[in-house]
């Protein structure tokens, strides 16, 4: 059984695109996972915010691929001053709205030279934001200052391809890693490694499943895979389920380098 496919609609925008993350924003203003799911702890992503907390006291830190702010808000209890980054407006916007007084947002690209100093953060960090920020952190931040790097992993919901074919895209090889490798090597940190972490994550209903996959997109697709797939997808999802839910794999990518 192959499941209907929603990127052949019109209205499919590809996901992390410019495009795409702009039609986040107006339709939730937030960059917030709209899925129901419990992810077992530790996780790569609980345990990257603890290193960050850990790195950034009094110290001036940039945010890179910041959303909305919030983590940037997070951190300013930390640091010392503090500047998210984001090139999507509407997001920065938020972010803006409600800002304290050691913090600011800046709208850019990570695509073209970052609009800062040479060596003027101690830390920097990307949570789940773009690699191609990497080579330009080694000049904006100071010399033996930190990078900090949070990325989905390769294996990130790894099943729900084999459990709901034509409705998830098949994978291959580790694109992910290999993008994050090339950068690193542009970059010509003093050091720099990555690390795996994995776990899993429960999604808690069948709707939850298409929420996944059309996140970010307008609600006619999603509406378009409810009426197609719906009782297909909820049958493989009993089938699957466990008490907590249908279990995915949790992965994630953790960047560390000295400039």
């Amino acid at each position: 059984m192959k499941l209907f496919n929603p990127e052949v609609l019109t209205t499919w925008l590809p996901p992390h695109s410019i495009e795409w993350y702009a039609q986040v924003s107006r339709l939730q203003g937030k960059y917030l996972y709209p899925w129901q799911s419990t992810i077992a702890k530790p996780n790569g992503e609980s345990l990257f915010d603890q290193e960050v907390m850990g790195n950034i006291q009094n110290l001036k830190i940039l945010d890179v691929g910041c959303g909305h702010g919030e983590f940037t808000i997070q951190c300013s209890s930390y640091a010392k001053e503090i500047v998210g980054f984001d090139v999507t407006k509407g997001f920065v916007d938020i972010g803006q709205s409600n800002s304290r007084a050691n913090v600011s947002f800046v709208v850019g690209s990570a695509k073209k030279d970052l609009p800062f100093e040479e060596g003027e953060f101690d830390l920097a960090y990307i949570r789940k934001g773009p690699t191609s920020a990497y080579p330009d952190l080694k000049r904006a931040v100071r010399a033996e200052g930190k990078v900090l790097g949070l990325h989905p992993g390769d294996d990130q919901g790894k099943e729900l391809a084999e459990l709901f074919p034509g409705l998830f895209p098949l994978t291959s090889g580790t694109p992910i890693l290999d993008m994050i490798h090339h950068r690193l090597e542009q970059s010509r940190y003093q050091s720099a490694t990555v690390e795996t972490f994995s776990t899993t994550e429960y999604l808690v209903s069948p709707a939850d499943v298409i929420k996944v996959r059309c996140f970010g997109q307008c609600p006619d697709v999603m509406e378009a895979v409810l009426e197609t797939n719906l009782s297909d997808i909820t049958k493989i999802f009993e089938q699957h389920a466990s008490l907590k839910g249908l279990p995915i794999t949790y992965s994630r990518y953790i960047v560390r380098a000295i400039v």
